[in-house]
């Protein structure tokens, strides 16, 4: 997604043709509905409906989940305007996900914000789902301290799809410093949780019970990738043979040592995070430190990162856990930024699975 240049540091200026800006964000990538409405950048409502049909089969079906969608969207929509105390004729413009994500639930929200916008005269502006994540620290609110990071700084978005170490130089200028190259560590949880039968989402499973385990009990093999770079897909593999060997051995080793085996598994992925964070922090001389995306709710990578920052003298932003996993207030608050910046999209603008760039 193209955008003009934001000069670093600097926030886009206020719009003085009008009194209050009110961008309402619809995000649908996945298979969360959330509409959120912000009034020049402090949150005034933020709804969401999640979808617990998928949980029977231990992921998102796309089918399923574009469906709910349809049943959501309208009635979530509203209930986020009549939260924040406003009309639809208020909205100055309508951010929307454009992607990344599933086709098919992107096309709701899409189609969705196209129709309102036209039904409104209002502009639409395009958003970028991970674009969100990275500026969740963003979002004001009237009863929060609203800290936010200074420019340049790191984020590390982490998430079931995307596992980058991100430098953002305003809110709009992005550079890739480090990606996953094969599988996000979002993925590496729930094949943990799937591969143990704890369930669907895994993340949030295996968080719990590792604050019950060890995580020096047992070690997993971590991966050696030059630079900045993530891998994920070894370790999964290492914590397969792991359990198949010693259940092999003992039937009941899984169930006996399930909170140990979370723990130790968990610290595994947060030290292969964490190495590569402290790399790119040093190698920049950035200290303002970040994180995104759904894995960011992750208790012990949110422990780790404080401990890091005060060892290392970072300045640390962690969101709150209402705005990591997938959500409009993210979307509203990246819209802003675009809107801010003289950015519209078209009414023909489609939706797409993947986006090459921020």
């Amino acid at each position: 997604m193209s955008a003009a240049p934001v000069v670093a540091g600097k926030y886009p200026k206020r719009n003085n043709n009008c009194m209050a800006d009110i961008i309402l964000g619809i995000e649908s990538s996945c298979d969360d509905t959330s509409a959120a409405v912000i009034k020049d950048g402090y949150l005034l409502s933020n709804v969401l409906a999640s979808q617990d049909v998928h949980k029977a089969y231990g992921g998102v079906i796309p089918e399923l989940a574009s469906r709910a969608h349809q049943v959501n969207i309208v009635p979530v929509v509203s209930e986020a305007i009549t939260r924040a105390g406003i009309s639809p004729e208020d909205i100055t413009a309508i951010a929307f996900t454009r992607g990344p994500g599933l086709l098919g639930s992107l096309l709701v929200g899409t189609s969705f914000a196209k129709g309102l916008a036209m039904s409104l005269g209002k502009p639409l502006v395009e958003v970028n789902h991970l674009q969100g994540h990275i500026l969740a620290n963003f979002i004001k609110q009237y009863d929060g301290d609203n800290r936010q990071p200074e420019f340049p700084y790191l984020c590390l978005l982490v998430s079931g799809g995307n596992s980058q170490i991100v430098r953002v130089d305003s809110p709009l200028e992005y550079e890739i410093l480090g990606q996953t190259i094969d599988d996000a560590v979002g993925e590496a949880f729930d094949k943990c949780s799937k591969m143990m039968g704890l369930g669907y989402p895994g993340g949030p499973v295996v968080d719990r019970l590792a604050k019950e385990g060890d995580p020096l009990k047992y070690k997993f093999s971590k991966p050696h990738i030059p630079g900045l770079d993530y891998s994920f897909s070894g370790i999964k593999t290492s914590l397969l043979y792991f359990v198949r060997d010693q259940m092999a051995i003992d039937p009941e080793f899984m169930e006996k040592n399930k909170a140990d085996i979370c723990a130790s598994f968990q610290k595994a992925l947060i030290d292969i995070l964490m190495d590569k964070l402290i790399k790119a922090a040093k190698q920049t001389g950035i200290k303002q430190i970040t994180i995104g995306g759904g894995v960011s709710a992750n208790s012990g990578l949110r422990a780790r990162i404080e401990e890091e920052g005060r060892k290392r003298g970072w300045t640390t932003f962690l969101p709150e856990f209402k705005f990591t996993t997938d959500n409009a207030a993210m979307i509203a608050i990246a819209g802003w930024f675009h809107y801010m910046n003289g950015e519209r999209a078209s009414l023909d603008v489609a939706p797409v699975s993947r986006l090459a760039e921020f």
